[in-house]
């Protein structure tokens, strides 16, 4: 039997997290979080992670598995979603993978070639310690087709090339390659029109607020997590922490993540795109019932026989 996966896309505040669990529900399916912030554990509310009563309502994967002082890559996710993904096949039910992290989404589904490649200080300061054009010549010696989507002028970009070759014997070009996954995928994706989306971005923001944010950005603090941390550049985190070191006021604080959600929903659009024939588009839920149902459609004219 063509193992399938169910992947439920949208921008934030769309509804992903309750038509996911509906789905879980419907097919005796389990979720693969795809969210690159709801892997932290201690950062519950800035990152809106599934409630403990949404978590009791069907089996989360993927989230709560790092603490927010550990590195995290796109190739451990990787990892980590295919072991889920073969260990929700092997008990015989059926993954459903929600999140917005474009890159997550399209990284599995798509099958993309991904270096498992650290920063590696020591070479990195060697190389950069080199002409630009000594670097470039290397550059065409071991891959002649990166200068077709390198800048040569980025001299950054043309070091990690290098880098990720000397640590892998493979030249960037092949990282950039996809290989077909070992499964079929439905897209069901979540729209809601601009002017509500901003207004439920800025009601969840609030409700942030009143919820205990500012608290759980000071325990984190208090905790030992620098602000200076990836992890606390989050929306959300950023300004909490400006806000507990006397830098905004609450006022500013909140103001600022509205905007920044907002830049984030357009950026979350630009990874899943209307004019993307692979998505089945549906309206963002406002009781769920009929959004449930027509994902239920979506699925089915897909070909899945659940």
């Amino acid at each position: 039997m063509t193992k399938t996966l169910i992947a439920v896309v949208g921008p934030t505040v769309s509804g992903k997290t309750r038509l996911g669990i509906e789905l879980a529900r419907r097919y005796g399916g389990e979720i693969i979080g795809a969210d690159s912030r709801q892997v932290y554990r201690l950062m519950d509310i800035g990152t809106a992670k599934p409630t403990a009563d949404e978590r009791s309502r069907a089996p989360h994967h993927l989230i709560d598995i790092i603490d927010p002082d550990e590195p995290f890559s796109l190739g451990q996710w990787l990892d980590l979603a295919n072991e889920a993904l073969d260990r929700v096949w092997a008990d015989g039910k059926q993954p459903i993978l929600v999140g917005g992290t474009g890159q997550y989404v399209w990284s599995l589904i798509e099958g993309w070639r991904v270096p498992r490649v650290a920063p590696q200080p020591a070479l990195r300061k060697e190389l950069s310690e080199r002409a630009p054009e000594d670097l470039l010549a290397e550059l065409r010696r071991v891959d002649p087709e990166a200068e077709s989507f390198i800048d040569p002028r980025n001299v950054r970009r043309v070091i990690r090339a290098l880098e990720v070759y000397a640590e892998t014997g493979k030249p960037f070009t092949y990282w950039r390659r996809k290989d077909a996954p070992g499964f079929k995928t439905v897209v069901v994706g979540l729209r809601v029109p601009r002017d509500a989306l901003y207004e439920r971005i800025d009601a969840r923001v609030d409700a942030m607020i009143a919820g205990g944010m500012v608290g759980e950005v000071r325990s984190l603090l208090e905790r030992g997590y620098s602000r200076e941390l990836p992890s606390m550049s989050g929306i959300g985190y950023g300004e909490m922490c400006a806000l507990i070191a006397g830098e905004v006021t609450l006022e500013e604080a909140t103001e600022q993540m509205k905007t920044r959600t907002h830049g984030f929903a357009r950026h979350q659009n630009s990874w899943f795109k209307p004019s993307d024939e692979r998505i089945r588009w549906i309206d963002g839920p406002e009781d769920g019932i009929r959004t449930v149902d027509e994902a239920l459609g979506s699925v089915g004219a897909a070909g899945r026989t659940m």
